[in-house]
């Protein structure tokens, strides 16, 4: 899929399609005619298979992120009411520029991300498109293999009934996300076409949803304030309760909540998925796949303030980072979390091939634009990406401010700056309601992506001042 010709579309002959056209005649002309030798205007040379549930197990995927086990953290350093009215703006944005994307792409009868930055801006526009999509989705894919590094180590050590790690080879994080990346992830990421991830996709939220209810059953389960577990481990936390430790709390601003807004932007970053997705689609319509992103943008909000509220309800003041790490601190050996532990591993490292397609379909369109599908390309582009990730992975010790940076920036380009740019230089002014002038809308949506990225890029600079003086005076 990743090569298919965008048929009068890349190089001559856009032609629009206007919301005024009856859905049936707009559906026609998204699927290929057999016909008349004239060929007409179309989105894709095959038809898409893929189901209205399959698609949405894999949008939802692509949406579900390593950044779950944080939002917790986040809202320890936001407050309960901060935090959801944060989620809520940050959800309904993603679903309305994901609107403005397969509007664009309906206009001009493209669903190529790369091509619509080419049909708006040319040449730039599409080297941009690629770039962003490709550093953001290289950035989630190592999220994913950074968790597999340093928890898949843990839980083979707690079912050998290990106290430490003892320096075995199948002990040590580099050595497994290899083997996982080769036995695992490639074999997913050579499938031709997205679609066929939809199972894996479905098991993978299955996991999470397995991990949710695990969260929500240790919230009337773990006392706080925590004690120390009589197992000879030594937990975290004091034995009295101090002021507040067990209080949630409505609105909090520290120095870490400059982290949390590009956390949740980051979090609901599906778009490099959009376009591919739509294009496997059966019986595709702008209107379906909307549909389709909006359930799975609700799915995941729900999924996402569950998780944080009862883990934050669980821990308080003592929520880690990594949600996973802090109930590890109260019971090393506990079952229950062991098994949470297999699921999550199980889910990210399924997550990886469907993020990978985007960056694939990215290089083929910015290096190999005008070429047939080719079995050594596919092969070989995923090869290269894999071993960039885990070279990545491997060598960089604490990429915490790596994910900051992509998020303040990446993220906001394909949320809000993207798509709203692609609307105003894309849609013809004459299709738009009168009443309602959504390119304005679609300017302010730009903007707000702009001012968005320049404040947490802002905060983050001032963090790592602030950090670096800390550490200065230290010494």
């Amino acid at each position: 899929m990743e090569l298919q010709k965008l048929s009068n579309g890349l190089h001559h002959g856009f032609v629009p399609f206007e919301d005024g056209i009856p859905q049936a005649e707009e559906e026609e002309e998204m699927l290929p005619h057999k016909s008349d030798g004239t060929k007409k205007p179309q989105f894709t040379d095959f038809e898409g298979k893929t189901s209205f549930g399959m698609s949405v197990f894999n949008l939802s995927n692509a949406i579900m992120g390593s950044g779950i086990l944080g939002l917790s953290y986040a809202m320890s350093n936001t407050g309960i009411v901060l935090f959801i009215i944060l989620l809520i703006c940050i959800a309904c944005l993603s679903s309305y520029s994901v609107h403005l994307l397969l509007k664009s792409a309906g206009v001009v009868g493209i669903r190529a991300y790369e091509q619509l930055g080419f049909r708006a801006f040319g040449h730039p526009g599409k080297i941009a498109a690629g770039v962003i999509i490709t550093f953001h989705n290289i950035g989630a894919m190592s999220s994913y293999l950074f968790i597999v590094k340093y928890e898949l180590p843990l839980v083979i050590q707690a079912f050998l009934g290990l106290s430490s790690n003892t320096g075995e080879w199948f002990l040590n994080g580099n050595y497994l996300i290899l083997i996982v990346s080769v036995c695992i992830i490639l074999p997913l990421a050579l499938m031709r076409q997205l679609g066929y991830l939809g199972y894996t996709s479905g098991f993978s939220l299955t996991c999470m949803v397995f991990f949710l209810s695990s969260v929500i059953y240790k919230k009337f389960n773990i006392p706080c304030p925590l004690v120390p577990y009589g197992r000879n481990h030594t937990t975290i936390i004091n034995t009295t309760v101090e002021e507040g430790q067990c209080e949630g709390r409505m609105f909090t601003i520290n120095q870490e909540t400059a982290y949390t807004i590009p956390i949740l932007a980051f979090a609901f970053v599906c778009h490099p998925e959009v376009l591919p997705i739509y294009t496997e689609l059966k019986n595709a319509t702008k209107r379906r796949m909307q549909g389709i992103a909006n359930v799975s943008i609700m799915g995941m909000f729900v999924m996402y303030l569950l998780t944080a509220i009862f883990g934050y309800l669980t821990f308080y003041v003592n929520t880690e980072s990594e949600l996973l790490h802090t109930y590890s601190k109260v019971d090393p050996l506990d079952t229950l979390i062991l098994c949470v532990r297999v699921a999550v591993l199980v889910a990210v490292t399924l997550t990886v091939p469907v993020v990978l397609f985007p960056i694939r379909r990215a290089i083929l369109q910015l290096l190999f634009p005008a070429k047939p599908f080719h079995w050594a390309r596919h092969i070989t582009i995923a090869l290269c990406l894999l071993f960039v990730v885990n070279v990545l992975v491997i060598l960089v010790p604490n990429i915490r401010d790596i994910f900051g940076i992509i998020g303040a920036t990446t993220a906001p380009s394909l949320i809000f700056i993207l798509p709203g740019l692609f609307y105003i230089r894309i849609v013809p002014t004459e299709q738009e309601p009168m009443k309602s002038r959504p390119k304005i809308t679609a300017a302010c949506f730009t903007a707000m992506g702009f001012i968005f990225m320049s404040m947490s890029l802002t905060f983050i600079i001032i963090d790592w001042t602030t950090g670096e003086k800390r550490a200065g005076g230290g010494h």
